[in-house]
């Protein structure tokens, strides 16, 4: 079943590695608007960079899009925090009518001459409480769900803001984002719900590798169904 109609991207951007603010650190989470249009490669958008290269970027992780929906929910909850607008939680793609409920593992996009595919969702790290001046809007995100997904880049091209991103293609079978976080949010979530996440056609293989180890834990410890 495809996403109807096509959402529209209303903003995309990049940043650069920098130290955060008032911290040694470095990140590249504070972004800035793009103009025009940038190419969109397996590595990710030109001109966006990483500080950890084994986190973020690339592959699996070659584009991040965020609900700017979730933005509200966040602010109601911490009416303190900062940065809680798009592209403040560092994310490439800013959009309104996908969240996590309608997006599932394995879904391709076109977007602007590229073709994408949903790859995993973000996990959540102390850069937002960083970002946010606010502690715990990191735990809660990972909550509840809402840190938005990252995408592999099946196919380069030029992308930028007021294009479509047009849903080509759902896996069977195929396992929602919100579905993802449910399960893997249980303490001890049952073998076959596991596994079925585990296995999700598109899911990159290092969440297949920490599921499947999870599950095979629970079954070694009491956990049949």
């Amino acid at each position: 079943m495809a996403l109807n109609p096509p959402v529209t991207i209303d903003g995309l951007y990049a940043g650069q590695v920098a130290l955060l603010a008032g911290d040694s650190r470095s990140s590249a989470i504070v972004k800035s608007a793009v103009a025009g249009r940038r190419l969109l490669s397996a590595e990710g958008l030109a001109g966006d960079t990483q500080a950890d290269r084994r986190v973020h970027g690339g592959g699996g992780k070659a584009l991040h899009q965020f609900p700017a929906e979730h933005y509200a929910r966040l602010a109601a909850a911490f009416p303190a925090a900062q940065n809680l607008a798009p592209s403040g939680l560092g994310e490439n793609l800013s959009t309104r009518g996908m969240t996590e409920e309608q997006v599932c593992i394995g879904d391709v996009f076109r977007l602007g001459g590229a073709r994408i595919q949903v790859s995993q969702p973000r996990t959540p790290c102390w850069k937002i409480d960083h970002r946010t001046a606010c502690e715990g809007v990191a735990a809660f995100i990972a909550e509840h769900g809402l840190a938005g997904w990252y995408y592999r880049v099946l196919e380069a091209g030029e992308a930028g803001a007021g294009d479509r991103l047009e849903h080509l293609e759902r896996p069977a079978e195929a396992v929602s984002l919100a579905e993802f976080w449910r399960v893997i949010r249980e303490p001890r979530p049952p073998l076959a719900a596991l596994l079925r996440l585990a296995y999700a056609s598109g899911l990159d293989p290092q969440w297949t590798g920490k599921l499947t180890q999870r599950a095979e834990w629970l079954r070694n410890n009491g956990s049949n169904t």
